[in-house]
């Protein structure tokens, strides 16, 4: 994109003292016309921007413009590659990279030394979760609805939406858009969509950012107690942190935490099979009593 290819451009002015066109038509793989039009670009936003000709000559910024030779400092350009190299992992690409390697070019050490961040934002979905982004990204810039068969707990349903917003939380990625059926804003679960087909433009509308605090998604509601085996310790202190649970002289764990709703607070206690007993809310100890109980039948032999 030339976006990328002038900023790529400015921050090489900036880090290097003289640089030719020739040099920067073959870093940015374009013709050096194309350069010089981007050069005649940079110029007319007001970057004074010296070529000189001859053996000694080159493209470079007016002295007393550089007031430092980097836009960003190591530490940050760091943080910048490990955050577009986490992109890259959602689709396999390396295109976020090699736009890192553009801004920047002549400092090796941007894109060699010492990282200490490395963000894997990939998953099990990555096969089919790449083209979906990558369907979304393109009918939020071209203003294109998107249609798409959407499953929910309850049931699956054709939806037609404006996209505005892709977002990645808790561990998994969202679209923020204007449902047509709802006729309101409301957040999807990629995952859950499935026959994505691009549909009619649309024209922007005004568009509030979601609200994403664990309050507003996870309003909690159930109040639990339950008792954990000891040495299912990892697993609270993994999900819910140490504060959620009291040891008890018995080496069982007394559990106490708001939890969002019943049927996903069954599902996750028969996770732990026998390792868990729930104690309050009673109504859900008898729920979860008579789920064991059909749950044995299916098991029953002839």
């Amino acid at each position: 994109m030339k976006i990328d290819r002038l900023i790529g451009i400015l921050s090489l002015l900036l880090q290097k003292d003289t640089v030719t066109a020739p040099e920067l038509a073959a870093q940015f793989e374009v013709s050096r016309r194309t350069i010089n039009r981007d050069i005649e670009d940079l110029c007319k936003a007001g970057i004074p921007i010296v070529t000189r000709q001859g053996a000694r000559g080159g493209i470079s910024i007016m002295e007393n413009y550089k007031i430092e030779k980097t836009l960003l400092t190591n530490a940050e350009m760091q943080d910048i590659l490990a955050g577009l190299r986490g992109l890259d992992s959602v689709n396999g690409t390396n295109r976020y990279s090699q736009l890192m390697e553009k801004l920047s070019a002549g400092s090796a050490d941007f894109m060699f030394g010492s990282q200490s961040v490395l963000i894997d934002l990939s998953s099990w979905y990555k096969d089919s979760l790449g083209p979906k982004i990558e369907m979304i990204r393109n009918a939020i810039e071209n203003c294109k609805e998107l249609r798409f068969l959407y499953f929910s707990p309850k049931g699956e349903k054709e939806r037609c939406i404006e996209p505005y917003y892709l977002i990645f939380r808790w561990s998994s990625w969202y679209l923020w858009g204007w449902c047509r059926s709802r006729g309101d804003f409301r957040l999807f679960k990629l995952n859950r969509m499935e026959k994505l087909a691009l549909a009619e433009m649309f024209v922007k509308r005004s568009v509030p950012l979601p609200d994403l605090s664990n309050e507003r998604i996870f309003s909690g509601g159930v109040r639990v107690k339950a008792l954990i085996a000891g040495d299912c310790k990892w697993r609270l202190v993994e999900e819910f942190g140490m504060d959620c649970f009291t040891e008890l002289e018995d080496g069982r764990l007394l559990f106490q935490a708001d939890y969002t709703d019943e049927e996903n607070l069954i599902t996750w206690l028969l996770s732990f099979r026998e390792k868990a007993e729930i104690v309050e809310p009673l109504k859900l100890r008898e729920e979860l009593h008579r789920t064991l109980l059909k749950t044995l039948e299916n098991y029953r032999e002839d």
